[in-house]
């Protein structure tokens, strides 16, 4: 991790840091980070203010003492730059269904011990410069340090050169959960890997 880089839990940093990550405008702002959490069913019943509102419960920003948080929050140079959903897999609804994490696995899917890195967003500026690479990483030391035997990730599995051309590439990529120490679990499609650490 550059040294100038900085990662704090969520409920460590201001809400208004965390909503300057996102942005006013583009799916980071749209979403909040709620993709995952909010089933199906649901998501097309959720206004944009209503997901702001559980990503704040959610992450308890502003709120040191709190016992627990939904994320972590990256600085550069002290300035907020990035984003990434780490807590118990348990918690996000749509990976219960989802094809991916379970594809050729049989495993608990209400393991609280399993945690899962879901969601990055880097501050627009801020891209290229190791926001991604330093919050995967500070993501295994965030889940040990809260207990976690296991952390996983459903990143997609990219070619040197690769644009992003329509934003599915905010579940990270596979190289740098690799850097983090994350090891292919398996390959449920050619460009979608599931990646894990046990700890």
């Amino acid at each position: 991790m550059s040294p100038d880089i900085a990662v704090r839990p969520a409920n460590e940093a201001t809400w208004d840091d965390l909503q300057t990550v996102l942005g006013p405008r583009g799916e980071g702002a749209r979403c909040q980070c709620r993709w995952f959490q909010t089933p199906a069913s649901r998501w097309r019943g959720t206004t944009r203010e209503e997901r702001a509102a559980a990503l704040r419960r959610d992450t308890h920003c502003g709120e040191p003492g709190a016992g627990t948080t939904s994320g972590l929050v990256a600085y550069l140079d002290g300035e907020p730059a990035g984003w990434c959903a780490v807590e118990p897999r348990s918690a996000y609804a749509r990976l219960r269904t989802a094809r991916v994490p379970w594809s050729g696995r049989d495993e608990d899917r209400d393991d609280d011990g399993v945690w899962a890195v879901v969601c990055f967003v880097t501050r627009a500026g801020y891209r290229r410069r190791g926001i991604s690479a330093a919050l995967a990483a500070a993501a295994v030391d965030h889940a040990r340090s809260r207990g976690a035997r296991a952390v996983e990730g459903y990143p997609m599995v990219v070619e040197p050169g690769y644009t992003d051309s329509w934003g599915e590439l905010y579940v990270g990529v596979a190289s740098v959960f690799a850097a983090a120490g994350f090891r292919e679990v398996s390959r449920p499609t050619a460009r979608r890997a599931v990646m894990r650490v046990d700890l």
